[in-house]
């Protein structure tokens, strides 16, 4: 059991100070490696929103003093998104289900990690229009909710396609949509008798300290792609497995 506690413990650091770097909390990262752990799908939505809220906390205050936040464009985002995350948070899916759709999600994070990791050079930034804001908050709102991320790994590459920002600012936008997503689902999953194990203060310990780690590196200074495209390989292997196990 303590074996098993530090290396769980470690792979939880290991996954928040990475995703910090991008401006993530690690929810996928976490999810990733209760798959590998073989965690029951009632313990992995709750937990993964549990880390998600400290390490996006720390996150989203270090962009935001480095400048890096746009309150134009985060504020439709989470009028919506937040009541959505908190109904998606009171689904509680079955088994069958759960797995297919967190192994979906971990193939399209992996994806999104290659895709975001060419993306450096943007300059071009086009206007969003509100009503698409507002739509796209609530459908990433849910998915949140439901999957137990907090939504940065679907909000980043669709504000990189459109060119909402640059890549700097979308991280800083991503770390605070993460943060108020993960506790609107957190409180939905609560409601619904969710829990998390007893040891889970001492993976709050290890992201806390990862997060601050990343977050510090990456509110600095831009991404690493070599960082994103090894993300992308753990999480297409942890989705794989998802999908094996059904």
């Amino acid at each position: 059991m303590e074996t098993s506690l530090i290396l769980i413990s470690s792979l939880f650091f290991l996954v928040a100070l990475l995703y910090a770097c991008v401006g993530h909390a690690g929810a996928s990262g976490y999810l990733a490696v209760m798959a590998f752990m073989g965690f029951a799908p009632a313990t992995m939505k709750p937990t993964a929103l549990v880390l998600n809220i400290f390490v996006a906390a720390i996150a989203s205050i270090k962009f935001y003093r480095a400048g890096a936040f746009s309150k134009h464009i985060f504020i439709p985002l989470i009028i919506t998104s937040i009541p959505c995350a908190y109904i998606g948070g009171l689904i509680n899916l079955p088994e069958y289900i759960y797995k297919p759709l967190i192994g979906t999600v971990l193939l399209y994070a992996a994806l999104q990690s290659f895709y975001t990791s060419n993306k450096y050079g943007l300059t071009q930034i086009n206007s969003i229009a509100l009503p698409h804001l507002l739509i796209s908050g609530a459908l990433l709102g849910f998915l949140s909710g439901v999957s137990g991320v907090g939504g940065g790994i679907f909000l980043s590459p669709l504000l990189l396609f459109l060119r909402a920002e640059q890549p700097k600012v979308i991280s800083g936008i991503a770390a605070a949509f993460i943060l108020v997503n993960s506790i609107a689902g957190l409180l939905g999953a609560f409601s619904n008798g969710a829990s998390v194990p007893d040891v889970a203060p001492y993976w709050i310990l290890a992201v806390v300290v990862g997060g601050y780690l990343g977050a510090e590196m990456g509110s600095k200074r831009l991404k690493n792609p070599v960082i994103l495209k090894l993300l992308g390989i753990v999480l297409v292997t942890a989705g794989i497995k998802m999908f094996s196990t059904i």
